[in-house]
């Protein structure tokens, strides 16, 4: 349950819980929601379990025809029929901004779901460096983007999906693309998981006053996705018997603190706060692969990224 806003939020719901479970009774009928990454993996399963709870549901992916598939999947599977999918390339602004403008009508829950991690070095055409870019920017100008809809909704949802992977490293705010230093897949995706989470914070405080409320999360690891295609010899800290307290989730499971955010009233006014295994975090301990670092929550530098991500995207200001 909801707790003083100076005691740590927590629900009955725990790592084993499924997007099912902590949406079980729940009712979204007439709320509207988008999902990026909707196509696939965690964000496919938050949608479904948004769709059972019969909320209308969009999910945004770059790949536009396994969206289509997966809308026409949970629709059956459902028997929701307003499910359905759309186009967004979360590293081209061009993208995000025809996402953004085709919206029309309010907006109850927005789900920043799709992310790259330990890419190749790579930078998008503006030089954006392509974690930092996909992770954080695009999420950045989506929901940036789509204020005015979240705020016409009364008491809507903003959901930012992070990773323990924060945990090894703040955002970069002298050379955030690597043109100074050499580029490390892990430092940057470290860098964009934190941004995820300074997001939350910031946007929490500034849109207070529209009723949004805007949280962020560690899903758990999750062998069953395609978010480590691009691994090759992971680090220790990404195998569970070298990581202590990863929690390892099938899909399922893994999707639950996100449905949990999205859609339940048991976290109901709760805001700018981390989450995992369906609870607030508490802090982060040397050793230990769970919890939130110092500096993911840190205002300072929540308001910073704030501004230097406007500079960026040309939105949010």
């Amino acid at each position: 349950m909801s707790s003083p806003a100076s005691a740590r939020v927590t629900t009955p719901f725990g790592a084993t819980s499924t997007a099912a479970d902590v949406l079980a009774g729940v009712r979204l009928d007439g709320r509207r929601a988008v999902v990026t990454g909707g196509g696939g993996g965690l964000g496919r399963e938050t949608a479904r379990a948004l769709a059972a709870a019969g909320a209308e549901v969009v999910l945004a992916a770059r790949r536009l025809g396994g969206a289509e598939e997966a809308a026409r999947e949970i629709a059956a599977a459902t028997g929701n029929p307003a499910v359905r999918a759309a186009a967004l390339d979360l590293a081209d602004p061009t993208s995000v901004a025809a996402f953004v403008s085709g919206w029309s009508g309010p907006l109850h829950v927005l789900v920043n779901n799709a992310g790259v991690m330990a890419t190749p070095e790579a930078r998008t055409a503006a030089g954006r460096e392509l974690q930092f870019a996909t992770n954080h920017l695009g999420h950045f100008a989506l929901a940036t983007g789509l204020r005015a809809a979240l705020a016409a909704a009364g008491n809507a949802r903003v959901v930012s999906v992070s990773s323990v992977g924060h945990i090894n490293g703040p955002v970069r705010f002298d050379d955030p693309d690597f043109t100074r230093e050499p580029y490390d897949p892990w430092l940057a995706y470290a860098q964009s998981k934190t941004a995820n989470i300074l997001f939350a914070v910031e946007a929490a405080s500034r849109w207070a006053g529209d009723g949004i409320a805007v949280n962020a999360l560690n899903p758990g690891r999750i062998a069953e996705t395609s978010l480590g295609r691009h691994l090759q010899t992971p680090p220790a800290s990404f195998d569970p018997a070298g990581a202590t307290g990863v929690s390892v989730k099938n899909t399922e499971q893994g999707a639950a603190t996100s449905a949990l955010l999205a859609g339940s009233p048991l976290v109901e006014g709760v805001t700018g706060r981390y989450f995992e295994d369906c609870q607030e975090a508490g802090p982060h301990e040397e050793g230990v692969r769970r919890g939130v670092a110092a500096y993911a929550l840190d205002r300072a530098h929540a308001r910073r990224l704030w501004e230097l991500s406007a500079r960026l995207t040309g939105t949010g200001a």
